[in-house]
Order: structure tokens, then C-alpha cells, then sequence
């Protein structure tokens, strides 16, 4: 790994624009069943869009539920997402959740899924990061933007 490097994603403002497209992402893909705002479509996706699911976990801090689209992998009835929130030094809320209450649940397209998340073992994420980079190849980018290792999270069926 290399040195932590300011790219701007962590400035107020762009977590404010961030947040609000996670906000109305999660409002369009619950409207439509994720027909809308189920692919994504930039960096290295413009060619090939990524799948998005969304993602809601309970607040460590105050037991809400909180919703996020993220990009996934389907590994059998699993599903794989990565903690990567662009390559920024700190684990995103989502995941620091997860850690505290792993009981989650997944929505991808209109199916609803109650599962349990966990973050992989050195050997899962050693198997699994290639196919992740393969599906969206900005996670390496982001991995070398940053000193931490960017978990890669498994949820399995509850």
C-alpha cells in the first residue's frame, strides 16, 4: 500500500452532494424496483454498468435504519459489497454499522433479503477481490489511494 492521498472526495462539500445522490438513489431504486438506479454508470462502469443493491443497516449510534446503494457481487446466494467509500482513509458508516448489528438487509431489484453481514477472511477477500476489481476496476485505484485495507463484506443469507 502506498501513502494516504487527498483527492477531494473527503472535502464537506462533496460528502454533501454524495450523500444526497445516496439519498435519492435509494428513493428512485425503491420507487422503481431498481429498473432506475439499479446500474452504475461511471469511472470504469461507463462501458460495462455495475449492478447496485442497496443496502440498510441499524445506526451504532442511534438504532435508525440507514439505507446506501452500493455496488455488488453475486457469489451464489450471497452477496458481495466493498467497504471502498472511494478510497478514503476512514471505514464508511455503513460498515462500522454492520460491524456492530451484521443482521442486514439487501434489496436487488425488487427482491428484499434479510441476511447477515461479515467481513471476509484474508483468504475470501484474496478469492473474491479480482472478480470485484473485474466488476468495477476503480476498486484498485481506490485500494492504492489509501493506507487501510478496504474490506470486502460478505452477506449471507439469515
Amino acid at each position: 500500500m502506498t501513502e494516504t492521498r487527498p483527492h477531494g472526495l473527503d472535502s464537506p462539500s462533496a460528502v454533501r452532494i454524495m450523500r444526497a445522490m445516496s439519498v435519492a438513489n435509494v428513493w428512485i431504486y425503491r420507487a422503481t424496483g431498481g429498473r432506475v438506479g439499479g446500474r452504475w454508470r461511471m469511472g470504469s462502469a461507463r462501458r460495462r454498468p455495475a449492478p447496485v443493491c442497496l443496502l440498510t443497516t441499524r445506526g451504532r449510534k442511534t438504532g435508525r435504519l440507514r439505507t446506501v446503494p452500493l455496488l455488488y457481487l453475486r457469489d451464489g446466494g450471497r452477496v458481495v459489497v466493498v467497504a471502498s467509500q472511494g478510497g478514503l482513509p476512514t471505514h464508511p458508516q455503513w460498515y462500522l454499522n454492520l460491524r456492530r448489528t451484521p443482521r442486514v438487509t439487501v434489496q436487488t431489484g425488487d427482491d428484499i433479503r434479510l441476511m447477515t453481514a461479515r467481513t471476509a477472511s484474508p483468504e475470501e477477500r484474496a478469492a473474491l477481490w479480482p472478480r470485484l476489481v473485474e466488476m468495477y476496476a476503480d476498486y484498485d485505484d481506490y485500494q492504492s489511494r489509501t493506507d487501510r485495507e478496504i474490506p470486502v463484506v460478505i452477506c449471507d443469507p439469515a
